[in-house]
């Protein structure tokens, strides 16, 4: 796995601690990807706090990847790993630590006990975990990792991406590490099937994608979640939306208005989408649609669906559109979406306008108009033969409020707008924008300072199905308070903002 494999017979450790039977016929450095048991990074994983800063940044010298060769091939012709499979994780790692010790002791390798200690836990997380990637799985502060063959990976903390010193031994253990990954949720990358999405246990999002397509070596990208499920009060403690419009998102989920969240990459479209879910009763049947499992609902009567690709034959998909025509069967009262990207576009929006109302779903696009826009090409993708004025009165009839979730250029995320779909004037859907944000500024450090504010709309097209419920009261008072007034005291509204 480490590139220099030894074939020196002292490289085998003399003595084999009580569980490890003789080594398994076969047994390579590729072996821990398929035979170890599975990882448990909750279980295993470092604190982030217990990490060193300078850690983040590690690199070691040629030296320390020699010496960690020699004592992995001496362990993996120690191990037996049909023994170790039958372990649990801690004591799986107890005993890796034990057999590496000795073979520390018996090659007479000088290490300081920083170094020693550093070396145990490398190869444990090579044999049980993720290799060089648990100590950023570890943290929390991490939005993404980028792997971009064995020798290079960036990160993006706080919005801002950074190249770490973290790298593999060659791209034959990163195949092995995504390989061990993607097998997790019954999925494979290789030759000839070198694209891959696939989810890590706390449904993290993994994206592979491997020689040949990838020139330089397997590139994984690793979008990571919080360990803390996040809630609109939090969003609120980021800055990314006000008190006041975090009460209209909670009304909005509340009184069943069908929502798009729409954003570009990294714009936190999954995450408002989750903290808008947390406004749905807790008696109501929910069902999502993913093509990894990414949403973590909290109410308990929630039914989780996932795509799933070809066999090797090329047969056994079974689609995101067959998923959604499968919820109706199913008695949802509320058919979440993780992401709209093609035909189903169509399936969701007849569900949205035949009695499923409160469903949500997510797509990729820089304003609520061009969301729109996106959801008609979608719908024509599927080859349906629909005059674009019937596409159109379908979205109308179907979408109530269109979310849209930004990245600015400082890396901050923000809710730009609350956009209800009003109509249509001739072939023209109208839109009507009920909180906006606007940039105002930069500050001396680069940040952007903004506000967001009412648009002056004081009786939005939501307001019937909020006296259903009885939250207009909560609605007229949120959408007063948002409002922004000029140095002459007038509220700035739509046409003079």
């Amino acid at each position: 796995m480490f590139g220099k494999r030894t074939n020196d017979p002292s490289s085998v450790a003399t003595k084999a601690p009580k569980p490890v039977a003789a080594p398994a016929a076969g047994a390579s450095a590729s072996s821990p990807a398929q035979s170890a048991p599975q990882p448990s990074p909750a279980a295993k994983a470092p604190p982030a706090a217990a990490k060193p800063e300078a850690e983040k940044q590690r690199s070691h010298s040629e030296d320390y990847y020699d010496v960690k060769t020699t004592v992995f091939n001496a362990l993996i012709d120690t191990i037996d790993l049909t023994q170790l499979s039958k372990l649990d994780s801690v004591a799986a790692r107890e005993e890796i630590r034990d057999i590496v010790s000795e073979i520390i002791q018996l090659k007479n390798v000088v290490m300081s006990i920083a170094e020693q200690e550093e070396l145990l836990e490398d190869i444990c997380n090579d044999v049980l975990g993720y290799g060089p990637l648990e100590p950023l799985l570890a943290r929390d502060d991490i939005a993404d990792i980028m792997v971009n063959g064995a020798s290079t990976t960036f990160i993006e903390v706080n919005g801002k991406v950074q190249k770490t010193g973290v790298r593999f031994a060659d791209n034959t253990q990163l195949m092995n590490i995504c390989q061990r990954i993607v097998s997790q949720v019954g999925r494979r990358v290789d030759e000839s099937s070198p694209i891959c999405d696939a989810r890590l246990p706390d449904g993290s999002r993994v994206n592979v994608i491997a020689p040949p397509l990838a020139i330089d070596g397997a590139a994984l990208t690793i979008r990571k979640f919080k360990k803390d499920k996040l809630k609109l009060e939090q969003l609120v403690k980021f800055g990314s939306i006000t008190p006041e419009a975090k009460t209209i998102l909670e009304i909005i989920g509340r009184v069943r208005c069908n929502v798009l969240i729409s954003g570009g990459t990294g714009s936190g479209k999954t995450t408002l989408l989750n903290c808008m879910t947390g406004s749905i009763d807790s008696d109501e049947r929910i069902i999502t649609c993913e093509d990894s499992a990414e949403l973590q609902l909290q109410q308990p009567h929630v039914v989780r669906l996932e795509t799933r690709p070809p066999n090797l034959e090329g047969e056994g998909e079974i689609t995101m559109r067959a998923l959604v025509k499968n919820c109706l069967r199913m008695r949802p009262e509320r058919i979440i979406v993780g992401e709209v990207r093609g035909p189903e576009a169509f399936d969701l929006l007849q569900a949205m306008n035949t009695g499923h109302d409160g469903s949500m779903g997510t797509l990729h696009s820089n304003s609520p108009r061009e969301a729109i826009s996106r959801l008609e090409s979608m719908i024509m993708m599927g080859g349906f033969a629909l005059p674009v004025k019937t596409i159109r009165e379908m979205i109308v009839g179907s979408v109530d409020i269109i979310v849209q979730a930004s990245r600015l250029r400082d890396g901050t995320r923000k809710i730009t707008h609350i956009t209800e779909v009003m109509g249509m004037e001739g072939e023209v859907v109208t839109l009507q924008n009920l909180i906006l944000y606007e940039i105002t500024g930069e500050d001396a450090n680069g940040k952007l300072i903004g506000r967001h504010r009412s648009t002056g709309i004081s009786r939005p097209a939501l307001w019937e199905r909020a006296s259903y419920y009885g939250e207009t009261d909560r609605l007229a008072e949120a959408l007063s308070a948002s409002e922004v007034y000029d140095e002459h005291g007038n509220p700035i509204g739509e046409a003079n903002g």
